[in-house]
């Protein structure tokens, strides 16, 4: 997930230049599924969210000559943050969840 503030006036822009390269993430090998969207209570931030089958595929996505052309300088504009996340706890429509362990070892407690 990368956030990005827009400010007024390039919205439409930003919509444009986003939707163009979830596309081009979309054409990589691993990709699952991915959105765009604006906050509810800001209209100045946004998001690209993408989900991959690994994070090796994510990374490879993120190789190639396209993506150094078209995708990198689009997501150098994110916010300095964490952006990729392991989902440990999925819930399904209907109630079902899945709950997976990591390979980065146990999870820790706050205690």
């Amino acid at each position: 997930m990368l956030r990005f503030t827009v400010v007024d006036g390039s919205e439409v822009h930003f919509q444009e230049t986003a939707t163009e390269v979830l596309a081009v993430l979309a054409g990589r090998p691993g990709y699952v599924r991915g959105q765009i969207g604006q906050a509810y209570d800001d209209p100045h931030v946004w998001c690209l969210l993408t989900e991959w089958e690994s994070v090796g595929a994510y990374r490879r996505a993120l190789g190639g000559n396209e993506i150094k052309v078209k995708v990198t300088p689009f997501l150098a504009q994110a916010q300095d943050e964490p952006t990729a996340f392991e989902p440990l706890v999925v819930a399904e429509p209907g109630g079902a969840v899945t709950v997976t362990t990591t390979d980065r070892g146990p999870i820790r407690s706050r205690a």
